[in-house]
């Protein structure tokens, strides 16, 4: 993409949605009063680091993969639905911080085949369907769980 494309392209189409009609009044509320206190939301593995963290209003919620809950073993070593698996351990990652998917604000997805993006967004959107968070996409050479395909982190609001 040339430098005029590219300004053209950022000139289109980018629509700035407000937070009030992404985050409810209750979440904006919460956000506006919380007290910088780190809140750790423990894992049921028993992993080196927290299943999330929670401070400012916000949770940052630890990458997850396609594994089945409560094992090191990937659900599928089919791309799909390791995938699916991997948005329903990050929903609950989220959910046990206290928060929905709704309030999700930011993803990192990281693949280890670029092919499978395409896969990726169409089960990504059955888990964000309206006002998806914005979102970065990288393609690494291996995850750390053998035979895993994908890995999302997230950044939410409290809810």
């Amino acid at each position: 993409m040339n430098s005029r494309s590219s300004r053209d392209f950022l000139q289109q189409g980018i629509v700035a949605v407000p937070v009030a009609a992404v985050v409810g009044a209750s979440t904006r509320s919460a956000l506006a009063q919380t007290p910088a206190k780190r809140e750790v939301v423990s894992g049921v593995l028993d992993l080196p680091f927290s299943r999330a963290v929670k401070y400012g209003g916000l949770i940052h919620v630890s990458g997850v993969m396609g594994n089945k809950p409560g094992s090191l073993e990937m659900a599928s070593a089919d791309f799909e639905p390791q995938c699916r698996q991997t948005l329903e351990n990050l929903k609950a990652s989220v959910e046990a911080a206290g928060a929905t998917m709704a309030s999700v604000l930011k993803c990192t997805c990281f693949l280890t085949d670029a092919a499978d993006f395409e896969t990726m967004n169409k089960v990504y959107k059955t888990f964000f369907p309206t006002s998806p968070p914005a979102r970065s996409t990288v393609v690494v050479k291996a995850l750390v769980l053998p035979g895993g395909k994908i890995e999302i982190d997230c950044v939410a609001c409290v809810a």
